[in-house]
């Protein structure tokens, strides 16, 4: 059976769909079957693997309305299949306040198709309502993504605590994957300040990997493509094929 592995961060702009995005696809490109799933009514986990959400997402499979399998879409990186969404998942938070088990809906629907993958990932809103917690309930882990700036651990305590009530009422068995450091410019001391800062509040649950700042990150996703087919020789690139050897290593009963 497949890792569970959401990538959360209620803060915006912390590269978090581009850590789903991109550690997804290295995964995949290491000989993981892997598959992405994009919990944000934003799409942009799906267009930046260049799918286009049809008539079936993500939004129809947690209202149960089809199975998951049936959204699922492949991607020009191999061994890579999205389970996309689009703005109509934004409607999903209501919907699915009043309904049974809500908060195992996607554990419901990611459990058909987790013998098929090596990897689940799990591209969450910035946000901590249903949706995030819905993808904290079927995961096995988290991937905590931490830009390199002053504000760094603003927030960080309140998802925390989002993790700690889920663990206690729906989902033991949460564990931390790791903190990534992202958007690392490493002339400036404030972002060196920032690293030592993230290490010594989460130990050794930070990853070895750093992301820096890198143009070719921001242009790929325009392309409909992950790092590593846009351009693999990129800094960015060589930044997601680490994090994902880091990951492979951890997980390396799977």
């Amino acid at each position: 059976m497949g890792k569970i592995i959401c990538v959360a961060n209620q803060k915006g702009g912390v590269g978090k769909t581009t850590t789903a995005v991109n550690l997804a696809a290295c995964l995949a490109d290491a000989g993981k079957p892997t598959l992405l799933v994009d919990l944000d009514p934003q799409g942009n986990a799906s267009s930046g693997m260049g799918v286009r959400a049809g008539k079936k997402t993500v939004y129809e499979a947690l209202l149960g309305e089809c199975p998951l399998e049936s959204t699922l879409e492949k991607t020009k990186q191999k061994k890579l299949t999205v389970a996309p969404s689009d703005i109509r998942l934004a409607g999903a938070e209501l919907e699915l306040a009043n309904m049974q088990r809500r908060e195992y809906r996607l554990r419901a629907a990611l459990e058909p198709v987790r013998k098929d993958y090596d990897y689940l990932i799990i591209d969450c809103p910035p946000s901590l309502g249903l949706l995030t917690v819905n993808a904290l309930t079927a995961a096995q882990s988290v991937l905590i993504p931490i830009q390199c700036e002053y504000y760094a651990l603003e927030g960080v305590t309140a998802l925390m605590n989002t993790i700690q009530r889920v663990k206690r009422s729906l989902n033991p068995g949460l564990e931390i994957e790791g903190v990534l450091l992202t958007m690392l410019d490493g002339r400036t001391n404030l972002g060196l300040q920032v690293v030592a800062e993230v290490k010594k509040h989460f130990k050794q649950q930070v990853f070895k990997t750093t992301v820096p700042r890198n143009v070719r990150l921001g242009e790929a996703p325009s392309h409909g493509l992950p790092i590593n087919l846009y351009d693999g020789r990129s800094t960015g690139a060589e930044a997601y094929q680490a994090l994902a050897k880091e990951v492979i290593k951890k997980n390396k009963g799977i």
